[in-house]
């Protein structure tokens, strides 16, 4: 459920040098904390006057007029403020970045309406209740770990977006795939919703841009870590492109297919293999510019145990067999 809130009426003054320019292009100028798409909404309902009148996106401006903003905003009213722990990685006065473990959704829905990240957040700063899905601007899965950045007001969630949008943002992650690759390189493929399970995303000639570039971290016996870096968001992008390479991340509960145990494991290797309930995915270091200041503002999360004990069961494994094999 949303609801409206009525946002105060604002004024500014077009600037002489923008005469002859389209409205919507200024607008966007005069009032940067929202969206075009935003602003363009409000112009064609009649939120937005110039010298007290209605005009069209299109029409130019002589400059000199008054654009008077009389808008409503779609604010979350259903999730409440809970005390839930965060793990606060940088905060100022326009964004948190946060670590967030694994087990978290991010936002309510049907299956989890309390216990969220937004919950949270909401708790933290209730201000929060105002902004658009109380300021976050990209998810991570629930069983996915790591680094995620939220923004405290409209102008940095616009600007953020807009970041991300034009692939602006660097993320990188820790992925722990099957299979000893030889090498990294990029999964240029794109996705869209399963065809059959609505559940599932899929790799589809139809589907949207999606490009996941990768490289080796540490190669172990039968497994391997890889880096992996987005250069576009998908919903599971990572989890979806490792699965069409034939390299499903451990612990995968929709794209890992069966368990495979390697031949001759350590008893250690197959008790974290057959104990590893989630995707051995850590969203490790994001860096972004910040949307105020323009500073570079990065940010990295540390390895969740259960991953660096998945890690340290494979490195023993593989040693292990590295001196039978020299015997």
């Amino acid at each position: 459920m949303s609801d409206n809130a009525s946002l105060p009426s604002r004024q500014a003054r077009v600037p002489d040098a923008a005469a002859g320019r389209r409205f919507d292009a200024v607008l966007a100028e005069l009032f940067p904390e929202f969206s075009r798409s935003r602003l363009s909404e409000w112009i064609k309902s009649g939120a937005v006057l110039l010298d007290g009148s209605p005009v069209r996106g299109r029409d130019p401006v002589r400059g000199g007029e008054v654009a008077t903003l009389n808008a409503t905003l779609d604010t979350e009213t259903n999730a409440q403020p809970e005390d839930i722990p965060l793990s606060v990685l940088y905060e100022d006065e326009h964004v948190f970045v946060i670590d967030k473990p694994a087990g978290l959704v991010v936002h309510p829905g049907a299956g989890n309406p309390t216990g969220t990240l937004v919950n949270a957040l909401l708790f933290r700063d209730p201000s929060l209740a105002a902004v658009p899905r109380a300021g976050v601007v990209h998810r991570l899965d629930k069983d996915t770990s790591g680094v995620m950045v939220v923004a405290r007001t409209l102008q940095a969630q616009t600007a953020l977006v807009e970041q991300l949008s034009a692939r602006e943002v660097h993320r990188q992650y820790l992925a722990v795939v099957s299979g000893a690759l030889v090498s990294g390189g990029t999964a240029d493929a794109p996705i869209d919703r399963h065809p059959r399970d609505r559940l599932r995303m899929a790799v589809r000639e139809d589907g949207r841009d999606a490009v996941t570039h990768y490289r080796l971290r540490e190669r172990f016996r039968a497994h391997t870590a890889l880096e992996c870096r987005l250069e576009t968001g998908r919903t599971h992008q990572i989890r979806v492109h490792m699965a069409h390479l034939k390299h499903p991340i451990i612990g995968d509960p929709l794209y890992g297919g069966a368990l495979k145990l390697p031949k001759g494991a350590t008893d250690e290797l197959v008790a974290q293999l057959r104990g590893f309930r989630r995707q051995a995915l850590h969203a490790e270091t994001l860096e972004f510019v910040h949307p105020i200041t323009g500073e570079a503002i990065r940010n990295s999360a540390p390895v969740p145990a259960d991953m660096l004990a998945l890690m340290k069961a494979l490195r023993g494994d593989s040693q292990l067999f590295a001196e039978r094999e020299r015997r």
